[in-house]
Order: C-alpha cells, then structure tokens, then sequence
C-alpha cells in the first residue's frame, strides 16, 4: 500500500507541475463550461423581423407592438410592399417576416380570420420551427385580449401549458446539468490516456517495471490520480452550474456523487486502455478523441436516443455517458434520488468492471 500511495503522490506531482497540463486541466473546462453554458442555447433572442402592415389601423399597430415589445424579435425592416420579401429572406437579413393583411381591423370586427402571414427562412427547419411557434403564442394571446377588451367570448376550448422540472423552458438547464458529465469525461479521458504514454515517451517506464511494484500497483497508481483529479473537475463544474448558472440541484446530493464515482471509473478503465495501447502522448490524444466523439453523439446530450435507429440504440447501452447524463439531469431538475436513478448506477459499474478487466489484460500484455 506504502508502495502504491508513493506512486500516486508522484503521478499527481507529474500532472500538477506542468505548467500548460494545468491549463489543459483547469483553465480549459472551464472555458468550455461558459461557451456550451451561453452559446449551446436553443433559446431564440432578437430574431430580425420585417414588417409589412397592409391594414395600418390601430388594431394592426397594436399587434406589430406586441411583436417589437417581445425580447424574441427585433424589427431589421419595414416593407411597404411584398417586392422584397424574397430578397430579405434569401440574403438571410431577417428570419421573419410579418405581413398584415389589408383588411384585418375589418374582418375582427365582424368575426371572421383576421389574415395574418408569418414567413420564415426554412433552411434551418428547427430554428423556423421555433419562430413560428414563438409567433402563434403571440398572435393567440392578442387575439384572446382583443375579444376579451369587447366582451367577446373566447374560444371553446383554452390550452394552458405547464413544463414540469422547468417551468420557463429555459434550455439552459438542459444543457449546462450535461456539460457536468461531457467535461468530467474529457478531463479523465485525456488524463489518464497521457499517464502510461507519457512514461513510455519520457523513457522511464521501463524503470517502473523493474521497481518491487508489481503490474497491478502501476495499474492502481495510474488510474487513482485521474479518478481523483476527474472528482474534483466535476465538483468544480458543478458549483459553477448551481451558482454562476443558477441551474436548481434538486436532487440527493449523495446519490449524485455515487453515480460520478462510477461514471469516472469506467471512463478510468478506457483511458488505461487507451494509455496501455499507446506508444506516443499523441497516439493517446488521438485515441481519447475518437472515443469522446463517438461516445457525445450516441449519449443522449444534444438528440433523443429514442430517435435513433434500433441498431443504434443498442450501441448506447455500453456508453457510460448516456447513464451518466440520466443521472446528472436528473439530480439536477427532476429532484431524483437513489430510488430513481439505481437503474443507471448497475450498468455503469458493470461497464466500469469490463473496461478495467480489459485495460489490466492490455496492461499485462504490453508489459510481458
């Protein structure tokens, strides 16, 4: 145990003084914390809009106000005629375009659709999507408010929207609560990929082997620093959600660090893998990056895994980030705890079992 505390404690003094290792380390996640956390939005703010009000009335003028008024939309134009409409959208200087037809204050009062026409550019479907719904919100509640203020009734039937776990749709805490398990991955990964590589690079490897430790103490030595250091990133990354983000952290807070604990095991167990196959720190990097990419798109974090073929649905269920984000959503939105989540935490124990079994045979094999 001396022995392998002794290895430790150097493998930790080799990654924290180097200098850029701990920017790479420390400075970089959180970087990428704050670029995902701001920029990875599916929030739409100041969508330039053109106007193009037939009708001119007062009704109309009240309507385009409640548009302007939005923080969604910014007015880019004003038509005062339908000849530009093409050229705004394909030159991409608005993704909107409001038109008012010429007889909507009219066709209010007696009753029948008031013509109103939304035209978005199409090229990006989700974001058209997104827009126009942002638009039909709008327009009903006008049009709610304008029968209401004349004592109108309004319609049979009034939809009334209630999101569980996040009540403004704010994707920011869908997306930030994620960057916890992508970033403690990352970090691990290239961590524990370099360690073994480093050595064998540096040449003292060798010397390693020919000390009284045995295979299985340089296996522990070099995964417990990665594992440590992978604890730490997540703790860091996890205050800054709670308190630069204001990302609520509902859930047991316990449950949450046993699902880390077993996420940065098996993440350990690829990265020996990788640092046992490899000759060079490059041929590391290089391995921990086709890894990650691979493990990001078939985790859930951006699209459905519901939405992907059934082949490929199966392919998820040995990637430990897919497990990883249930639970960190899941700590953080939906208030779960151990009860909840004891359906992620046995799949990743066991893929942590079989990449550490796999990484100690490639260990063996390239140290004999």
């Amino acid at each position: 145990m001396a022995r392998i505390i002794a290895l430790i404690i150097k493998e930790l003094q080799a990654i924290l003084r180097d200098r850029r290792g701990r920017v790479v380390l420390f400075a970089a996640p959180l970087i990428q914390l704050m670029v995902f956390g701001y920029a990875a939005t599916f929030d739409l703010n100041r969508v330039p809009v053109a106007i193009y009000n037939q009708d001119g009335s007062q009704t109309s003028r009240e309507l385009v106000a409640r548009f302007l008024g939005a923080p969604t939309f910014e007015l880019a134009d004003t038509l005062h005629s339908d000849h530009r409409i093409d050229a705004l959208i394909d030159s991409r200087a608005v993704q909107m375009v409001l038109v008012i037809g010429r007889h909507f204050t009219r066709d209010l009062l007696s009753g029948r659709a008031a013509p109103v026409q939304v035209i978005v550019d199409g090229r990006n479907s989700n974001t058209a999507l997104i827009i126009v719904g942002y638009a039909n919100t709008i327009l009903t509640r006008f049009g709610d408010d304008w029968r209401a203020a004349r004592g109108g009734r309004g319609p049979p039937a009034h939809l009334v929207m209630r999101a569980r776990y996040n009540p403004a749709l704010r994707s920011q805490w869908f997306v930030v609560p994620g960057i916890v398990a992508l970033l403690t991955q990352v970090v691990t990964l290239v961590v524990i990929g370099l360690s073994v590589a480093r050595e064998r690079e540096a040449g003292t490897f060798d010397q390693l082997l020919v000390t009284p430790l045995t295979q299985l103490d340089i296996l522990i030595g070099k995964s417990v620093p990665g594992l440590l250091i992978g604890m730490v990133e997540a703790t860091v990354i996890i205050l800054a959600a709670v308190f630069w983000f204001h990302v609520p952290l509902r859930g047991n807070i316990v449950a949450l660090y046993v699902g880390l604990l077993l996420f940065v095991t098996a993440v350990t167990g690829v990265g020996l893998a990788i640092s046992a196959v490899s000759a060079t720190q490059q041929q590391a990097l290089l391995g921990a990056f086709l890894f990650m990419v691979p493990s990001v798109i078939l985790s859930g974090f951006a699209t459905p895994i519901a939405n992907m073929p059934l082949w490929v649905e199966r392919i998820t269920l040995v990637n430990p980030l897919r497990y990883m984000l249930v639970i960190v959503r899941g700590a953080f939105l939906q208030g779960a705890g151990f009860g909840t989540l004891a359906g992620q935490f046995w799949p990743m124990a066991a893929i942590g079992a079989v990449n550490l079994g796999l990484a100690a045979w490639l260990f063996r094999k390239r140290t004999t």
